[in-house]
């Protein structure tokens, strides 16, 4: 229940403060629906979606289209974040990271996010179906279904490789995002899928560590929480090259240009120097938990470049081949 507002003693209230008594309510509920979504999530599937849009057209596509994908999209992931709290609310209690989730806080109930999540899907299926076509729709329904299935229900809790399969739900939106644009998923489109597929590891799996404990006491194999920062800065650095590898065949495969080029060399060879600094601490006994989160956040800072590169390329990159 939310707390009532307090008004100081010998204090009238006015037709203001019950006013804005009365909406306090109202709005907690909307900041906890919200926070049902994972908006942080979100935002990090939005900056691949627009780029990917831009890329598939060669230039800007029509507005209401990127609109459309780009609301569509968002309920999508909304919908699929939400039917995951739903899932995790067991484990999300005994968690710090997830204390403060909305049903364990209990600001929704079990049956408000289940029927909230379920609202957002199917507005998302309909809104890509109406305004792309139905290819994007079908993606949409993968998507959500994958990452509610595949990876919250099947293996999240059962596998240390939960986030590597599992993480192929947060490569749908560049799929989705072509297909918006073309009715079609060509080659183009699948490797920019593989690159967000092998960022995954070597984005999460870091920040497993930072939260080792907590994933412990969920009983959740996360890698970080099973073996340690020796095992994970391995996979990372692996996972790494593999990544930075396969960004590169954008330009011979889908005739990306210099500026996408010089981007992925650069952005790649300086998060590659990330991972192997972590392992090199850790092989070392000096790895640090501010250490793994470094790469975690250098991970982002990788993925946003890259589509940055993605969405400029189109108008100024020039095909580096052909």
């Amino acid at each position: 229940m939310p707390e009532p507002a307090i008004v100081p003693e010998g204090t009238a209230a006015t037709p203001a403060s019950r006013s804005a008594a009365a909406r306090h309510p109202l709005t907690r509920k909307l900041r906890a629906y919200v926070a049902l979504t994972k908006p942080r999530v979100i935002e990090l599937l939005l900056v691949c979606t627009l780029p990917t849009m831009i890329f598939a057209q060669g230039g800007l596509p029509p507005l209401g289209l990127i609109v459309t994908t780009m609301i569509g999209g968002a309920l999508a992931a909304g919908a699929a974040g939400a039917f995951n709290c739903y899932i995790d609310r067991d484990i999300d209690r005994v968690m710090k990271r997830t204390e403060n989730r909305p049903l364990v806080t209990g600001e929704v109930t079990d049956r408000e996010a289940l029927v909230f999540a379920w609202v957002l899907a199917v507005a998302s299926v309909v809104l890509l179906g109406v305004g792309a076509n139905a290819l994007t729709a079908f993606l949409g329904v993968v998507a959500i279904v994958f990452y509610v299935v595949i990876y919250s229900l099947i293996l999240k809790r059962r596998t240390p490789q939960n986030i590597v399969w599992g993480g192929a739900a947060g490569c749908m939106p560049v799929l989705i995002a072509w297909a918006a644009v073309t009715n079609t998923l060509s080659w183009s489109a699948w490797i920019l899928f593989a690159v967000i597929f092998l960022w995954t590891p070597p984005h999460y799996w870091p920040l497993s560590v930072k939260y080792g404990e907590d994933y412990r006491r969920a009983n959740v194999p996360m890698l970080g929480a099973i073996a340690g920062t020796a095992t994970v800065s391995v996979q990372v650095v692996l996972y790494a090259w593999a990544m930075v590898a396969c960004s590169l065949l954008l330009v011979p495969v889908g005739g990306a240009g210099w500026v996408y080029l010089v981007t992925a060399v650069l952005a790649g060879a300086w998060f590659l120097a990330q991972g192997h600094r972590l392992h090199a601490d850790a092989m070392a006994g000096r790895a640090t938990p501010k250490g793994t989160m470094k790469v975690f956040h250098g991970s982002i800072s990788y993925l946003t470049l890259l589509f940055l590169a993605v969405a400029i390329d189109p108008f100024v990159g020039g095909a580096v081949l052909g």
